[in-house]
């Protein structure tokens, strides 16, 4: 009997397995099996390099998938588990990672061109941090931002629109590259030079956007987006025409989708996952419990029966509200959808376009293999065919048969040979180009500046203070700028005390522009937060002009308090004064920064652009403001240092100090790695020759963060 009810159990757990994945999910084997058939196809016959070693493979899932190093006890915790399974796991648990939403934010935020100080740029990283989060898919994301309308900060995804000042023209070439990586902003003035792209082409999709237009409240700071009844984007183009014959273009789809009669397996497959599940009856509890809206809805024939004359109940709270709140109709006045973006954000994230679902893998495939199967990877074109178009077909179709999900992809590619593979090290630049060219061996890759700047705050450990507090304590003198009162004017208690409180935050100024770093500190932005305020200004009624806007009166009136406030005479003394502060400086995650960074930032430095050129990609050269910034700057000082309350300190100071040691766990926290014989030997006479070994360890440190290792994956 026992028997009987295990085999049904089993059985019934294939068939749950089934109802909730009712395709096998891809693995990594199917898509080495992918490329070893392509590469015979294509006649490549070369020996591929060996997979990297089991620390080599840590450092790089961890840098590209929570961008930074591993360590100390995450390397440890690898080690442990059995050789079988410690890379899958390790995959497993660093997607797991909070810290996995942070990095493939910024790989949003860089692909859309999302800036935090333009209009809503703020409240659109919080919402793609969300959807990361909450593992929205992209062609939902891609939809959103392709059609959102409303005010800037409430509704997160205008801010692309809003990115490019709602210019059509502008609009049609960047959403072409971002989600079709196709460029036919050459099409503006002219037919594309080397593509079969149109000026007309060009126009035709351009008009998707034509109907939509920027306003901008100066009173109450609105920045917003509008439904217009006329097109702005008018053929034939100006000056090549009658003003009268101009007439609003037509939208024209640029891709031709694939065949609808059709249904290929990744489609099915889609479906299949996509397919609506039972509704369970609704808990009486739930429905006691039903929400404001909900009431609202409730209240609709209530309210069309008191529209056709019909008596009034004087307790129709709920009527009355949807009735005010329909008379203001703010809806259609400021948020009114785009139905012709609406219509092309479904054409572009279509499971059918191909150029969507192809774009979105060889740009995932670029950031995590480091050479794209299309080069560029925003130029798909006749002329520039990719390297594997059928490898390329197999990861588009299954992203879009996993329902457009990063995770499962991701997954896929780290696991895979493609991505394990060494370095094509030791041989002529020919071969070494036949090998990454085939995806047998990977490209030497710089880290990301975000990746650099984390890493070495994970390898100083200041994520945390690691000296006590005073343990460092400076004291400056500086020569600093006060105001006082104007000539003639009696100078009262008041004045005085404020005098003091404006040096006391000038001061307070000066020291954290002095002990952060300005260069390397950043303004650090809570997604929640700024999520949370975007929820509630959505909620709330649109800003009417007439509700905020003074009177004349007052305008004029504050207008000239400010002529006159501008025009008096202020009066300053300098004054000399010492401060103290405790210098032991705490670092957070640049991840969390607001981006782009300033320009002189160490992020923008080391490659990161600023998010205005569509198609800009990250430069990763080598530069002398970089080396300056290592060499020299105060965040590699401070993690080159030891401190107290790491563990590296108690192996050089006190009865358990072992050198030896504390060498092999510098290399380990900084390079993933423990050092060689001859490398131990240099290691020991440079933390030897310092004043104290404390002093030479902070120079072994700095050697090490300083080098090229550091800074490429292995």
């Amino acid at each position: 009997m026992v028997r009987i009810w295990t085999c049904i159990l089993a059985v019934s757990g294939v068939f749950l397995a089934l109802g909730s994945h009712a395709f096998a999910e891809p693995t990594a084997k199917d898509l080495n099996r992918a490329l070893t058939a392509e590469n015979a196809k294509l006649g490549i016959d070369v020996k591929p390099r060996e997979l990297v070693g089991d620390l080599g493979y840590l450092r790089r899932v961890s840098v590209d998938l929570i961008g930074r190093i591993p360590t100390r006890e995450e390397i440890d915790q690898y080690l442990a588990t059995p050789a079988a399974t410690r890379r899958e796991k390790a995959v497993d648990k660093l997607m797991a990672d909070p810290r996995f939403v942070d990095r493939w934010t910024t790989f949003y935020a860089d692909l859309l061109r999302l800036r935090y100080n333009s209009p809503g740029g703020q409240a659109a990283l919080a919402f793609v941090h969300q959807a990361v989060a909450d593992e929205m898919p992209y062609d939902e994301m891609a939809r959103r931002f392709i059609s959102a309308n409303g005010k800037a900060g409430a509704v997160p995804e205008v801010a692309y629109v809003l990115g490019d000042n709602a210019d059509p023209m502008a609009l049609a070439g960047v959403t072409s590259q971002v989600f079709m990586g196709v460029r036919i902003s050459c099409a503006q003035c002219h037919n594309h030079p080397f593509d079969k792209w149109t000026r007309e082409d060009f126009y035709g999709f351009a008009a998707y956007f034509g109907k939509t237009r920027r306003y901008e409240n100066d009173f109450t700071n609105t920045v917003y987006t509008q439904e217009v009844s006329q097109s702005i984007v008018l053929w034939p183009p100006a000056g090549e025409g009658e003003d009268s014959e101009r007439k609003p273009m037509n939208p024209k789809f640029l891709i031709g989708l694939s065949n609808a009669s059709v249904t290929p397996d990744y489609i099915a497959r889609l479906e299949q996952l996509r397919k609506p599940k039972p509704v369970a009856p609704k808990d009486p509890l739930a429905v006691a419990a039903a929400s404001v809206d909900d009431l609202l809805s409730g209240a609709d024939e209530r309210v069309k029966k008191t529209a056709k004359g019909k008596v009034k109940d004087e307790f129709d709270v709920a009527g009355e509200v949807k009735a005010e709140r329909e008379s203001i109709d703010l809806q259609a006045e400021f948020y009114n959808s785009s139905e012709l973006r609406s219509e092309l954000a479904r054409l572009i994230a279509n499971p059918r376009n191909r150029y969507f679902s192809r774009s979105f893998v060889n740009r995932v495939w670029k950031d995590l293999i480091g050479r794209g199967i299309v080069e560029p990877i925003d130029d798909f074109s006749d002329t520039n065919p990719p390297s594997h178009p059928q490898l390329l077909d197999f990861l588009a179709d299954e992203f879009v048969a996993g329902g457009f999900q990063l995770k499962p992809f991701v997954r896929m590619l780290v696991l895979s040979e493609p991505y394990q593979r060494s370095q094509a090290l030791g041989v002529d630049s020919l071969k070494r180009e036949e090998l990454e060219s085939a995806f047998l061996a990977v490209p030497a890759r710089r880290v990301l500046s975000e990746v650099l700047y984390d890493s070495i705050v994970v390898a100083g450990h200041l994520f945390e203070y690691k000296h006590p507090q005073g343990a460092n304590t400076k004291t400056v003198s500086e020569r600093i700028r006060i105001a006082i009162p104007r000539e003639g004017e009696a100078v009262s208690p008041q004045a005085l005390a404020a005098g003091g409180t404006q040096m006391k935050a000038q001061m307070g100024t000066q020291i954290a522009s002095t002990a952060g770093y300005s260069l390397e500190k950043g303004i650090e932005l809570d997604f929640g937060a700024v999520l949370k305020s975007a929820k509630e200004k959505a909620e709330e009624a649109v800003v009417v002009e007439k509700m905020a806007v003074k009177s004349a009166e007052e305008l004029e009136a504050e207008r000239m308090q400010m002529q006159a406030g501008a025009g008096r005479r202020m009066r300053y003394i300098y004054k000399t004064v010492e401060r103290t502060f405790d210098d032991n400086p705490i670092f957070g995650s640049s991840f969390r920064m607001a981006s782009p960074s300033a320009p002189e930032h160490f992020i923008r430095v080391f490659g990161q652009t600023d998010r205005t050129e569509v198609g800009t990609p990250r430069d990763h050269a080598p530069s002398m403001r970089q080396a300056l910034m290592m060499l020299n700057g105060g965040m590699t000082h401070e993690a080159s240092r030891v401190g107290p309350f790491e563990p590296m300190h108690k192996l050089l100071v006190g009865e358990k100090s072992n050198l030896n040691e504390a060498i092999a766990l510098a290399y380990l926290e900084i390079l993933t790695r423990k050092p060689d014989a001859e490398e131990l030997e240099l290691a020991t006479s440079i933390v030897k020759d310092g004043d104290t070994l404390l002093d030479g360890m902070a120079d072994l440190r700095w050697v090490l963060l300083n080098s090229n290792e550091f800074r490429y994956l292995p």
